[in-house]
């Protein structure tokens, strides 16, 4: 079997996303990478090191510039004809793909992955992860998106894949970048820090979670999170959001400060290696999923914690 990745990058970077994608990829056959961008032959250079991977399509044309999925999903549907399977990272862009090609394709798309049980069997959450689903495809092409967290990320040096040229499917006209605010920040990315510290609705105000959760997550080198209660209260900015509607993170600690544990943000954030819960409800779900719970007042215990590091 052959599986064609799809490769998430910056336009300099393969993005960690792709390499958990590579890991599920490599437990069906043979792997090929895409990289579709304008520009991208620095890219296309790196995923040839990827460990596993045997060859990468290099499209590069300015239709492909800002991932449209409306102008890259023509490009995978036609590279469909030599691959049995599409596999994506479950990321924003990602999940606006795999559709598409679906789609195109007439076939089911196999959503978040978490396991490869056979050529065409796989593990899925549902309800909000609190039941896991074997299924089983009888598609003659699979599209996958895949979970990070459920899979190792794959080597980035070691690879000796070859890089072949694909034609342009050309821009579709269908959509149009106009442009892109991009949150800058010198902390992690949620989704490849390995330690988070997340904020909930009990920090009471946008201030206080600034005075409180950021000094924490400095002295730690951590990134930032929040629940959905403290984004939808106006404390953060949405991209800070862990929960089956936000981020899915797996980190080596993750630090839940005021937050309860509601069942949408425990989705998000229960594969975390160590979790360190703070909270003065000792009956919170949080407690249930923590390896160390602290019961008391977040106002006194974070800063005293923030002072001894």
């Amino acid at each position: 079997m052959k599986t064609l990745v799809w490769v998430e990058h910056d336009g300099a970077t393969v993005k960690d996303a792709t390499l958990s994608a590579v890991t599920a990829a490599s437990q069906l056959g043979e792997v090929h990478l895409l990289v579709a961008g304008q520009g991208v032959g620095g890219v296309a250079e790196s995923a040839t090191k990827i460990a596993g991977v045997a060859k990468v399509h290099v499209a590069d044309d300015a239709a492909f510039a800002h991932a449209l999925a409306e102008n890259i999903a023509p490009l995978v549907a036609d590279l469909m004809g030599h691959h049995d399977a599409f596999v994506v990272p479950s990321t924003s862009t990602g999940k606006n793909i795999a559709p598409r090609v679906a789609a195109l394709l007439d076939v089911m798309q196999i959503s978040d992955i978490l396991s490869v049980e056979g050529d065409n069997s796989f593990t899925r959450p549902i309800y909000a992860g609190n039941a896991i689903a074997t299924v089983k495809s009888s598609d003659a092409k699979l599209v996958l998106t895949v979970r990070g967290t459920a899979f190792a990320k794959a080597e980035t040096s070691g690879g000796s894949g070859t890089i072949e040229a694909v034609a342009s499917t050309g821009d579709k006209g269908t959509s149009t970048f106009i442009s892109s605010e991009i949150a800058k920040s010198e902390r992690p990315e949620l989704t490849s820090a390995k330690i988070i510290v997340s904020g909930g609705r009990a920090l009471q105000n946008s201030e206080n979670f600034h005075t409180i959760i950021e000094p924490l997550a400095d002295k730690l080198g951590a990134g930032v999170g929040a629940s959905r209660a403290a984004v939808d209260a106006g404390y953060v900015p949405n991209d800070y959001q862990v929960g089956q509607t936000g981020k899915i993170v797996a980190p080596e600690v993750y630090i839940a400060v005021g937050i309860s544990g509601a069942i949408q943000h425990l989705a998000g954030m229960k594969d975390s290696k160590t979790i360190i819960a703070i909270n003065k409800d000792e009956d919170a779900p949080i407690f249930q999923v923590a390896d160390i719970g602290l019961v008391g007042d977040l106002f006194k215990i974070v800063p005293e914690l923030t002072g001894k590091l």
